[in-house]
């Protein structure tokens, strides 16, 4: 089972990978986009694989949120934004146009 490793004020706390968690956040950031739920599914269980395949008995919030936001960007730019905006806590209009700007700049789907 792989634990999670979550770091922020105070001393960190370790709980059970929880994929619904992966899989509720995903289809949030995929509402009302182009996106099926089949490839939701393929995102979510990719991301699993990867975090089974790892071998570690910890991984780091931040090490999946940056697989999620991976999986994101190659799915959909719009989801992509929507995720990031969340997970890397955006504060003001600016933070979304440089955000979006540098997707652009890319190539986003």
């Amino acid at each position: 089972e792989v634990m999670v490793l979550k770091s922020g004020s105070g001393e960190p706390r370790r709980e059970p990978f929880d994929r619904a968690k992966i899989e509720q956040s995903v289809s949030l950031a995929c509402r009302k986009r182009p996106v099926s739920p089949e490839r939701i599914e393929r995102l979510v269980s990719g991301i699993q694989r990867q975090l089974e395949t790892l071998g570690d008995a910890e991984v780091e919030s931040r090490q999946i949120g940056e697989m999620v936001m991976e999986g994101l960007r190659q799915l959909d730019s719009v989801a992509y934004i929507r995720f990031a905006s969340v997970y890397r806590d955006f504060t003001e209009a600016r933070d979304f146009e440089e955000f979006a700007s540098s997707v652009r700049e890319v190539g986003g789907k």
